[in-house]
């Protein structure tokens, strides 16, 4: 049986890609219902493709500095879903003594892919769809949305 949750955290490697756009979907898919953050494992810089993907949809980047676990203020989440294999892993060192469901959801990064800058941006495109796609299967109908 799936339980609703009310806060959900995503994680990735760097906070810079994968888990923002996991963020902001999610964010903008549960309509506020849900408190949503995101989190890496090494916090790294911004990125300008995850700007231009989510402003095709029409979402805006919160302006916020990428962080990592540590950096976290609230440790209180009901799910956490991890988009790389590393984020697995310092999510269950994360959340080891907390009451916490815990899904790995393997998501390719972007970043990896070479090519034409249009190449490039269409590997955010298919992340920022997968994403999408899988935050949509996850949300159930109801007034109380279960991520």
């Amino acid at each position: 049986m799936e339980r609703s949750v009310s806060s959900v955290l995503f994680a990735c490697t760097s906070n810079t890609i994968r888990s923002r756009l996991a963020e902001e979907l999610a964010r903008w898919r549960t309509r506020g219902l849900l408190h949503i953050a995101s989190c890496g494992v090494n916090p790294g810089g911004s990125d300008g493709f995850v700007a231009e993907v989510l402003e095709e949809i029409g979402l805006e980047l919160s302006k916020v500095d990428p962080k990592g676990f540590r950096d976290l203020e609230d440790t209180d989440y009901d799910l956490i879903i991890t988009l790389s294999p590393d984020a697995h892993e310092e999510a269950i060192k994360f959340a080891k003594n907390l009451p916490v469901i815990i899904e790995y959801w393997p998501t390719v990064d972007p970043s990896l892919v070479e090519g034409s800058r249009e190449q490039r941006l269409e590997a955010y495109r298919r992340t920022r769809d997968e994403i999408q796609q899988r935050i949509t299967a996850r949300v159930s109908g109801s007034s109380a949305p279960v991520v």
